[in-house]
């Protein structure tokens, strides 16, 4: 507590399991998030050389703090390696292959870490909920998941399942939020607001997933997410904990020395096409009114 108050923060909030809470300090956070990130560039360089495959699921309520977790996990890490699978709704097509298809064919090759926004379990929450799958597919999913997991992971794949549990008034406060951010409405469909008055539905078919697919060899691990931050940094601790790596010393790097001019004359700085300097428009502005 008092860690907490020589910063001069002192807000607390009571999570979903009435225990107590304290978001992080800004400055606490960054710097923590920071040394998790580096980490986090030390687990990646150990898939690369280990050639592991690595799938994590992230999934939640509209509103959780998903997408803010996984960028936070990716802005350190090498595109190259590590992607983020975020698959619009089926097409025509794919609504009539094997309901697994779709994302099997993202799983990842050796030396890979793939994060799934939202995964096969659409089928137990979205479709459900709205009606877009059939009973007999929806309680055929319960019997293939586990089977599907089990392959996975006999494969070589390390799976990690990740539920982002938001409360209603923090979901509410989010998608005011969204509303009224131009910058953010696209994060907000019609489909999202059609599940914030089905709570209750959504509740039930969380619920039921958890009794079917919270396995012992691939379990669920439950973030509480009203506090963004907390949950960034309480994610990636856990995923860092999940995979056990080493630290690979790399060789370093000398930069070699400039190629010597011999001759090369540079085209006129005229002949070329330059976007508008916007970023000295906007200090000369300020620089006139400081004065």
């Amino acid at each position: 507590m008092l860690y907490f108050e020589s910063f001069g923060y002192q807000l607390k909030q009571i999570d979903q399991k009435g225990n107590e809470r304290m978001k992080l300090p800004r400055k606490v956070y960054e710097k923590k998030l920071a040394e998790l990130q580096s980490e986090l560039v030390k687990l990646q360089e150990w898939v690369v050389q280990e050639g592991l495959k690595v799938v994590v699921i992230f999934e939640g309520r509209d509103a959780a703090g998903k997408g803010g977790a996984i960028k936070r996990i990716t802005e350190s890490l090498n595109p190259r390696t590590c992607r983020v699978v975020a698959l619009p709704k089926p097409t025509g097509k794919e609504r009539t292959q094997w309901y697994f298809q779709r994302y099997a064919a993202h799983l990842p090759s050796a030396g890979e870490i793939v994060l799934f926004d939202r995964s096969w379990y659409n089928r137990a929450g979205v479709e459900r909920v709205m009606g877009f799958c059939t009973d007999e597919e929806y309680w055929d999913f319960f019997k293939s998941v586990p089977d599907f997991e089990e392959m996975l992971i006999r494969s070589g794949i390390i799976l990690i399942k990740y539920w982002f549990s938001v409360s209603d008034e923090e979901q509410e406060k989010r998608f005011q939020d969204r509303i009224n951010d131009e910058v953010k409405n696209w994060k907000l469909s019609e489909m999202d607001l059609e599940a914030r008055s089905r709570w209750v539905e959504y509740s039930k078919a969380k619920d039921v997933m958890f009794q079917y697919t919270d396995t012992e060899s691939s379990p669920w691990y439950v973030i509480e997410s009203d506090m963004k931050r907390n949950a960034r940094i309480n994610c990636i601790s856990h995923l860092l904990s999940a995979i056990p790596y080493q630290d690979i010393e790399n060789k370093k790097l000398k930069l070699p020395k400039r190629q010597e001019n011999s001759g090369y004359v540079r085209p006129p700085l005229d002949s070329m096409k330059y976007v508008p300097d916007v970023a000295l428009e906007l200090a000369m502005k300020i620089s006139k009114k400081k004065k």
